[in-house]
């Protein structure tokens, strides 16, 4: 079977945005957004990994927070999403926005223009990696030892990826939300229907999920 590379909970407003403007350490999405809100669907679910009091929600959105780590292994991920530094490392001691454990689990491909040395975080290890899209998929893939790999953003990745035509599926989780400016995934998800199936299924949370998959 082939390997897959999957977007997975990625989470847009209704007009697209992923990610706010003037992203910061005190700002990780940018001032725009709210990630408590923008998440808190996940978040309400039995099996949201940092849950630590019992209960929480069953059902569809329950059930993509379980598929998050389904036969994933290993992760590309742009260097917005794993820390507010930009240009040149000034500060080797950051090691992520996720503490001493990671919610990963598996090999992290960074792509990044300024390459560092790989480090290892519990079961996650982190790779620095300078290369074009199909060049560090095929590294991730080597890692994944014939799991699948997970795309986890952020814009900016997941827009080179489909742009290399590279991605196989994707979900994302759509919020009620309208930002108006930011970075966009897309001005409309018909943009992508000549290369993917797509099916748009709401929840009672209120979010709507949108499952690609290639046509």
């Amino acid at each position: 079977m082939d390997q897959l590379l999957r977007v997975m909970n990625f989470m847009v407003s209704s007009d697209g945005i992923g990610a706010g403007e003037d992203q910061s350490f005190e700002h990780p999405f940018g001032r725009a957004i709210n990630p408590q809100r923008m998440f808190a669907w996940a978040g309400a679910t039995a099996s949201w990994p940092m849950r630590t009091d019992p209960g929480g929600s069953r059902g569809l959105d329950d059930y993509f927070t379980r598929d998050y780590e389904r036969n994933i292994g290993a992760e590309i991920m742009g260097r917005n999403k794993f820390g507010p530094q930009r240009g040149p490392w000034h500060d080797h001691e950051w090691l992520g926005w996720w503490g001493d454990e990671p919610p990963f689990r598996t090999p992290v491909f960074v792509m990044t223009h300024h390459e560092r040395p790989s480090f290892t975080l519990s079961d996650t290890t982190f790779h620095f990696v300078d290369g074009d899209p199909a060049t560090v998929l095929a590294q991730a893939r080597e890692a994944a030892q014939g799991k699948d790999v997970r795309l986890g953003g952020g814009v900016t990745t997941i827009r080179q990826f489909l742009d290399a035509d590279l991605v196989d599926t994707m979900h994302v989780a759509v919020s009620p939300a309208t930002l108006g400016s930011g970075l966009r995934l897309w001005e409309s998800p018909d943009e992508l229907l000549d290369r993917f199936h797509l099916e748009v299924v709401p929840s009672p949370s209120g979010v709507t999920h949108h499952l690609f998959w290639r046509r």
